[in-house]
């Protein structure tokens, strides 16, 4: 994984380890993404200046902190946007109806960006794999198409706030090096997140158990068939009757297939 470009976490600057784990390179900097926060800042305040600068409103707006960054060195979802707009990169909510998303199958993304309690990090697709970039985590954490739907639901059902990258990333060495040696073992996930405490402890058993030394009994090539079938039939009964099942107990459905199978 020595080619995989991965920020580790510097105070609370996990906006720009999430752009440049993106984008697979040290892009972006605190001061350039200061300098687009300030940008935004000037924009909202010559947008509520059209209101009059004499007005309640207004005065009430300028003595207001900045809503796209604070001393700590924290950006908004509205800084990130605009650092990708330069590469021709587009956020789009995971909840969107946006028809360039891929609810059925997420593995045919490109990359997630992924937010909870101001704190940024990316999945993303280098060369065929998926791979976790969190800057909290030592190094990157492989995960398979098959997991990555199990993830993004545990993630979903955690409160995070989910984002999709739509458009063509830019090339990396990574990819060049992973196409020709793909990550053969996998280690295994641990689907822990800042609010584990918050989640449903049967989910989080669940997928305790589904990631346990049993998966070691049978064959990679058996069990991902397996895996695959069980989240096939989850996404048919979520497309049947998506009206009877909230997201909760969709994650239990496919959980439970994947643990029978």
């Amino acid at each position: 994984m020595e080619a995989i470009f991965h920020e580790k976490q510097e105070g609370s600057l996990c906006a720009q380890h999430c752009l440049n784990s993106l984008l697979q390179g040290p892009y972006f900097t605190a001061v350039e993404l200061s300098t687009l926060a300030q940008k935004l800042d000037e924009a909202e305040r010559q947008q509520m200046a059209e209101c009059g600068e004499e007005s309640e409103e207004y005065r009430k707006f300028l003595q207001q902190p900045s809503g796209n960054m604070d001393d700590s060195g924290y950006f908004s979802v509205q800084v990130i946007s605009s650092a990708l707009q330069v590469w021709g990169l587009e956020l789009v909510p995971y909840t969107s109806t946006d028809e360039r998303i891929n609810h059925r199958d997420p593995s045919k993304m490109n990359a997630f960006i992924c937010n909870y309690k101001d704190h940024w990090f990316t999945i993303r697709k280098i060369a065929n794999q998926w791979f976790n970039l969190n800057s909290l985590l030592a190094k990157p954490e492989l995960i398979s198409d098959t997991y990555l739907v199990l993830f993004l639901a545990q993630l979903k059902n955690e409160g995070y706030s989910i984002f999709v990258v739509v458009g063509d990333l830019p090339q990396c060495t990574a990819d060049e090096v992973l196409k020709n040696n793909p990550i053969l073992a996998i280690p295994r996930p641990t689907y822990r997140t800042t609010v584990s405490n918050e989640s449903d402890p049967d989910i989080q058993a669940a997928l305790q158990l589904s990631l346990t030394d049993e998966r070691d009994k049978v064959s990679p090539e058996n069990e991902e068939q397996q895996l695959q079938e069980a989240l096939r039939l989850s996404l048919e009964n979520f497309n049947s009757s998506p009206e009877e099942d909230d997201d909760e107990s969709l994650l239990r459905k496919a959980i439970n297939m994947s643990l029978q199978c």
